[in-house]
């Protein structure tokens, strides 16, 4: 009976391991394909980027207070069971949802961590007895009641980002600018009274103010069609399931870690298979009872 359960779980975990190859297979094949961009010149889609972390707004980190642009911890309690045994409950967790920037020599943009798999470039645990640290971690243990961890990604840090790249194109307001452009003529009186007061009668009646908006709204026009489009770009989660990676490495090793991680699970799959084969050889060499 224990040799067929032996078995029965090792198949699963082959089954589990050769399905995870086959995964990571496609993950590894597409991350390779994807071409590495400069940010400038990137199109919206599925990207791979390349930069330096910056905080779009001040960041620290709960725990330790330290500067960062992204973190993530837990807290967890030490327990005691029924039995005495000693476990760790975890009674706190929480993981930063503010977007960063990414920039390179050409350009930058926005980052949105969420629901990202994120290799963090800083990974402390540390102990203490309080449900919330004194501050960074430390050489010193004073006590184990409570295990602090958290990740973070600091400013600086050289990233590699695959994700979907959006972005959002956009002109200046018309209306401000030539309400802009309008409270700049009235500061100027003999300006625009030389301009627009057809009858010279040193003021500006009702029809020559008609004129005065309609050139200020012709001159705002031409000057926003004349400005640089401003563009907003951020990289996301992908909406076609596509890897969306946030790693403190450059690309050719992204690609290594990937391939590590396809060869560790076939390996997996095929140790577990063989030693299921073997166990169901060995169930079938007992004696039934």
């Amino acid at each position: 009976m224990h040799s067929w359960l032996a078995a029965s779980a090792l198949g699963a975990i082959a089954c589990w391991a050769l399905y995870k190859f086959a995964a990571s297979i496609r993950r590894d094949r597409l991350l390779e394909d994807t071409p590495l961009v400069k940010i400038r010149s990137a199109a919206q889609g599925y990207v791979k980027v390349f930069g330096r972390a910056k905080a779009a707004e001040a960041t620290a980190s709960p725990l330790s207070s330290r500067p960062c642009v992204w973190w993530s911890y837990s807290v967890d309690e030490k327990k005691r069971n029924a039995k005495g045994e000693t476990y760790w409950d975890s009674i706190n967790s929480a993981t930063s949802i503010t977007p960063f920037v990414l920039a390179d020599a050409d350009g930058e943009c926005l980052v949105g961590p969420v629901n990202a798999e994120i290799t963090p470039s800083i990974h402390d645990v540390w102990f203490g007895d309080e449900p919330l640290p004194a501050g960074p971690p430390s050489g010193f243990m004073i006590s184990n009641a409570y295990r602090y961890t958290e990740r973070l990604l600091r400013e600086g840090d050289q990233l590699s980002v695959t994700g979907e790249l959006r972005s959002n194109s956009e002109i200046g307001n018309g209306d401000a600018a030539t309400a802009k452009l309008l409270h700049q003529w009235k500061s100027d009186q003999p300006s625009l009274l030389a301009r627009f007061d057809k009858n010279h009668d040193g003021k500006i009646d009702a029809a020559e103010w008609e004129d005065v908006r309609r050139a200020a709204e012709r001159e705002s026009q031409a000057g926003t069609l004349q400005s640089a489009i401003v563009r907003t770009s951020c990289i996301g989660e992908p909406t076609h399931g596509e890897p969306f990676l946030i790693a403190p490495m450059d690309s050719s090793h992204l690609v290594k870690r990937e391939r590590r991680h396809a060869v560790m699970f076939f390996v997996i799959g095929l140790l577990s298979a063989g030693l299921c084969a073997w166990a169901i050889e060995y169930a079938r060499a007992q004696p039934s009872i």
